[in-house]
């Protein structure tokens, strides 16, 4: 699971020059992890695949790249999570860089390559996970298949997950109220 984790995570940062000089190194670990994208990124070339990524993950709220978006919505519990997320990372001793939010699915594959708290970390997530790979289906997006392969690793989505999987696609994630006007 280690190398699909660390895989996944270069597969899912921005596609910028430290991605391409890289994967040559992730094709020779994991394509048969990933092997229908990274052909279909060679098809498109750093200027276009930067640009659906770009169109993707920035510009589309469904396809977003941070799981605690997911259950918590732009609300003050976010907060709360991103907290509780970095203190678990200190705790297995990982600091994050200044820039990086603790909840971006990258920086937790990498955590779950080098910890199992990590591991358990996603499967926390799954809920937000599948509507993401699911999403990313729907558009036709090459890294539907990397999500695909991340969500493929973990144990099999619960009834209960399935449940609130589809209760959150109906009604999208929470939003605050307080302090809003009607």
């Amino acid at each position: 699971m280690r190398v699909l984790w660390q895989a996944a995570a270069h597969l899912l940062a921005y596609p910028d020059e430290r991605f391409w000089r890289r994967l040559p190194l992730i094709r020779q670990a994991a394509e048969p992890h990933f092997a229908a994208f990274l052909a279909r990124i060679a098809e498109l070339g750093p200027g276009e695949l930067a640009a659906h990524y770009v169109e993707t993950f920035d510009l589309d709220r469904r396809c977003c790249l941070y799981l605690t978006y997911y259950a918590d919505g732009d609300t003050r519990r976010r907060g709360e999570s991103l907290a509780a997320l970095k203190r678990r990372y200190r705790a297995a001793g990982w600091e994050l860089l200044e820039d990086e939010l603790p909840d971006f699915l990258p920086v937790v594959l990498e955590f779950a390559a080098l910890d199992p708290a990590g591991a358990e970390v996603l499967r926390e997530h799954q809920v937000g996970l599948e509507l993401l790979r699911a999403a990313l289906g729907e558009r036709g997006s090459p890294y539907a298949e990397v999500v695909g392969a991340v969500c493929g690793a973990l144990p099999p989505p619960t009834a209960e997950q399935r449940a609130a999987a589809r209760r959150l696609a109906a009604g999208g994630p929470p939003a605050e109220t307080v302090g809003r006007h009607a």
